[in-house]
């Protein structure tokens, strides 16, 4: 294997899971053995808990102004290591390089925000009455968790461990299984910032470890991201079990293209929407609603389409379990009557034979009832049904229980507002792709995408991982005895 066995990081160390439980880590590249993962047990995240307790009560205390500092550092190593960063992601993840590279800028621009809390949670002061002050601020809850997905191994814990961390938490990861090495480099990278041990730490596992952290009472809140069906799960532990939780879960986004839409520009977005990471994004591109007549448009998108190239623009989807199931997604519909403009069936990368890769998939003449038009698939497959007018395609877009992104191609800014307002989607585009916001607006859905109150990053985070302190003091005992006493 490429790697030493992979370790859980508790109290700014590497140590052994307790149990033997592991699981195989391969490459969905080529299918080459990484490592191995410890699947770990109660204990080991009860360590992980005790270590971050002691760690707040340090931790807690230091003025916000001084935790940024190491953030600022941080994103100093994030630059510096870039390549690398990338290059690890790429390994395990599947993706390219390119989006890889990507990826880590991200998680600079969201180590780029928390830089900046000091000035967001500054707090208020009024004077109420003549001698009386009120004043509020935020204070950090404790532990927190967060348990994230395979599709963004550094992303998305980045949703998180700036914010959380420079805002007082101390907080425990659980890294995806699938694509546990990356945490593992943020961790040392944060540690070289001069991240105090405990702060950070990572317990590796399965559904055991999931189920202790929505237990244990020494966490304070958990972000959840990955499916809607997992997503209502932990939220409903978590709420059982009287802590916070924001636990994002699927999508099925929809593109409504307008006959006026810019034919080249559409079809580009359109293409690199539902291709990126080969699909396997929560803001990818998996319905399209053509209004009228956009047949023009389509054949663009065909050709687009056909420029992708797995192993060289197109990366590996995760595992062969995914791959087969992207397949019989696109198999199915064609035999309930959809045409498969664009087959990304049976797709072999020569030298990467035991690489798990589907090809680009354009899917014309869905119906709304069908599976590939209702369900995430998380494949590089785009599902297109036909409507007359807006209204229809916004009935479609409507009636679907997701409600994480959706967007709209066209010129007609009048039109374009229309879909805004009525479409049920948390984030909303205009001839782009991938409506994702940028620092400081925060990203999340609506509906059966998002459980929980508030968004995971930017302004809307600070609600979420802090809690609200109000004060009343009065320092002039001459103003006797009022209704405010």
């Amino acid at each position: 294997m490429k790697y030493s066995p992979i370790k859980n990081y508790i109290n700014g160390k590497f140590t052994d899971a307790l149990g033997d439980r592991k699981m195989d880590l391969v490459s969905p590249i080529d299918g080459n053995a990484l490592s191995t993962v410890p699947m770990s047990s109660y204990k080991d995240l009860d360590d992980a808990v005790k270590a971050a307790k002691k760690a707040f009560e340090t931790w807690s205390r230091i003025p916000i102004k001084e935790r940024v500092q190491v953030f600022f550092k941080y994103k100093t190593l994030l630059e510096k290591n870039i390549q690398s960063l990338a290059e690890l992601c790429s390994e395990e993840n599947g993706k390219t390089i390119g989006e890889s590279l990507a990826e880590i800028e991200k998680c600079i621009e969201l180590t780029e925000f928390a830089t900046s809390l000091p000035q967001l949670v500054s707090g208020e002061v009024l004077e109420v009455s003549r001698g009386v002050e009120c004043r509020t601020e935020h204070v950090p809850l404790g532990v927190v968790a967060s348990i994230v997905p395979f599709n963004f191994p550094s992303m998305v814990p980045n949703w998180t461990i700036p914010n959380a961390i420079a805002l007082g938490n101390c907080m425990i990861i659980k890294p995806s299984e699938k694509v546990p090495l990356s945490c593992g480099k943020l961790a040392e990278l944060l540690k070289e910032a001069g991240l105090p041990d405990g702060v950070f730490n990572i317990v590796h596992g399965d559904v055991e470890v999931v189920e202790a952290i929505c237990d244990h009472p020494g966490i304070q809140a958990v972000s959840f991201v990955g499916s809607t069906r997992v997503a209502k799960i932990v939220y409903q532990r978590c709420a059982q079990n009287l802590k916070r939780c924001l636990a994002l879960g699927g999508a099925k986004n929809h593109l409504m293209v307008l006959p006026d839409a810019k034919a080249d520009m559409t079809a580009q977005n359109v293409a690199a929407s539902m291709s990126g990471c080969a699909g396997q994004r929560c803001m990818a591109a998996s319905a399209m609603v053509g209004v009228g007549n956009v047949d023009h448009i389509i054949d663009k998108i065909c050709e687009e389409a056909r420029k992708i190239i797995p192993g060289k623009n197109l990366g590996a989807v995760i595992n062969k379990e995914s791959q087969e199931k992207i397949e019989k997604y696109i198999t199915e519909a064609e035999q309930q009557g959809a045409r498969i403009l664009v087959d990304g069936r049976n797709t072999k990368v020569a030298g990467k034979e035991k690489g798990t890769y589907v090809g680009p998939t354009v899917i014309d003449q869905v119906t709304p009832d069908m599976a590939v038009a209702k369900e995430e698939i998380f494949g590089p497959v785009i599902s297109i049904m036909r409507t007359q007018t807006v209204d229809e395609a916004l009935a479609i877009e409507n009636a679907n229980p997701y409600g994480n992104a959706a967007s709209v191609f066209t010129q007609n800014g009048g039109m374009a507002r229309y879909i805004i307002d009525h479409a049920s989607a948390g984030m909303i585009g205009v001839n782009v792709g991938v409506p994702v916001p940028r620092e400081p607006f925060s990203f999340g859905g609506w509906n059966e995408s998002k459980f929980g109150v508030g968004d995971i990053t930017g302004k809307s985070s600070i609600e979420f991982w802090t809690k609200l302190k109000k004060s009343t003091t009065k320092w002039n005992p001459e103003a006797g005895i009022n209704w405010m006493s």
